[in-house]
Parts: C-alpha cells; sequence; structure tokens
C-alpha cells in the first residue's frame, strides 16, 4: 500500500552538556510542536526577542533565538501532530472506529490544529508581520504509520504525544516571558491529556495513562532536549531546517 506524504495546509489564523549543544547546532532536518488569543498577541512588542540570525547559506529556515525560537521550535511540533491527525482521520482505522474512539481522534486533531494557527499567530505578532521569521509551512513524511492499522496509529499518537509533552517541559525554562510560559504551560497540560487518552485507549482500566516510563519517581513529567525531541520526530519531517540559535536552558534539563 502507497504510504502517504503529507503536506500542511497553514490556515492563516541542551542542554549544559557540550556534546548535547554541539549536536543540536549540528541538527538539520530532512524528515524532522488557539487561533489569536490576545493574551499571547498582547505581548508582541516584548522586549525579550532577539533579532533573528542570517539565513542559512542553503536557504533553510532556521527556528531563531529567544523566545521566537522556542516558539518556532513549538510550531514545528504542532504542525506535526496536526498533521498526523489529519492523515489519521483519512484512513482506514478511522474510518471503521467506535464513535467514542472517533470522537477522541477528532478532539486530538481540533486542539492540535487551534495550538498550530495559534503559535504562528503569536509569532507573527511578536516579529510585526514578517513572514521570513515564521517557521514556513512543513511537509511530512507518515508512510512509516499504517493507518489502517489501531496498534500502528495509537503507537505513533502515544509517541508524539509524549514527545510533545517532554519537548514543551524541557523548553519551558528557556523562554524569557512570563506570560508565554504561563501559555505553554497550558498548551502541554492539553498535551498531556492527550497522552492519557491515548495511552487509555490502548490500554484500557490500566494505570498507562501516566506511565513509569514518563513520570519519574518523584512523580515529575519528563523533559527533553530540543536534540532529543528533533531525533525522535525527525523521520516525519521532509522540510529542512535548523535549530541553530535556540537558547540554553536555565534550570538544567
Amino acid at each position: 500500500m502507497k504510504k502517504p506524504v503529507v503536506k500542511m495546509e497553514v490556515v492563516d489564523t541542551t542542554s549544559k552538556d557540550k556534546n548535547v549543544k554541539s549536536r543540536r547546532r549540528f541538527i538539520k532536518m530532512s524528515g524532522l510542536a488557539i487561533a489569536g488569543s490576545g493574551v499571547l498577541l498582547a505581548c508582541s512588542n516584548d522586549d525579550d526577542f532577539q533579532p533573528m540570525p542570517e539565513p542559512n547559506p542553503d536557504g533553510s529556515f532556521d527556528l531563531g533565538a529567544g523566545d521566537v525560537g522556542i516558539l518556532n521550535y513549538a510550531l514545528a511540533l504542532e504542525q506535526l501532530e496536526a498533521a498526523f491527525y489529519e492523515a489519521v482521520r483519512g484512513g482506514g482505522y478511522y474510518s471503521g472506529a467506535p464513535a467514542e474512539e472517533k470522537q477522541i481522534i477528532d478532539d486530538l486533531y481540533n486542539h492540535e490544529v487551534i495550538h498550530r494557527d495559534f503559535l504562528r499567530a503569536a509569532i507573527l505578532e511578536a516579529v510585526e508581520g514578517d513572514e521570513s521569521q515564521v517557521l514556513p509551512e512543513l511537509e511530512f513524511n507518515l508512510s512509516s504509520v499504517d493507518l489502517n492499522s489501531r496498534d500502528s496509529v495509537l503507537q505513533t499518537a502515544m509517541t508524539l504525544e509524549d514527545t510533545g509533552v517532554g519537548a514543551y517541559n524541557g523548553a519551558g525554562d528557556r523562554l524569557q516571558n512570563a506570560t508565554y510560559l504561563t501559555i505553554a504551560g497550558k498548551i502541554v497540560s492539553v498535551e498531556a491529556r492527550h497522552a492519557s487518552a491515548i495511552r487509555s485507549l490502548l490500554n484500557p482500566m490500566s494505570a498507562d495513562f501516566a506511565g513509569d516510563d514518563i513520570i519519574d519517581g518523584n512523580g515529575l513529567d519528563i523533559q527533553l532536549d530540543p536534540s532529543e525531541v528533533f531525533e525522535g520526530a525527525g523521520p516525519f519531517i521532509e522540510t529542512e531546517f535548523t535549530a541553530n540559535q535556540l537558547p540554553e536552558p536555565n534550570t538544567g534539563s
């Protein structure tokens, strides 16, 4: 069966470790996450933002520095998640799924689209409408996912949702603007609910909704460095871009 290559339709709407740092600078993906929130957009002219670095010599996009870089980083993940659920809704598993499971997939899709559009609108406002500083529409390759298989779809969904939660947890302390941090906290709480919902579908009536693989001994959720996130999500992302200017963590991740 020919597997889909998804092209996103964009609606207008460190680590301290040297090796990890070097690895992040090396990142160049060839394969790789609220429409108009007044709260977030109100921060558009904040001085926390740093100027966009010079474009890459090959013309590929760099996520940028400071808070804009982190927001573009989150936008990449939200684009991926929205594209994934969009593809799922067109596949064989979804068409034959029980109504309750369809409703969950629909909810997750809608949330990811809202997150994606919200972040894009926020970045645009922050950079005063300069489209060149906003992560462009990415193309994704979901050929590794069997959209006719419930297990393949849900296992991939679990991976993406867990990765999304870890990404927000690992990037939050790099944000300078308190309002953005608040918004990121609200988004990650939704992503965590998504992860729990998927785990409950995979293993009903179990404690897997917050398994030991994502909750540590202190009852805290995982956090992931951008390099770890990109390594996991990279195989799904076709569009090349770099993440050379992302800020360092402030409290250690």
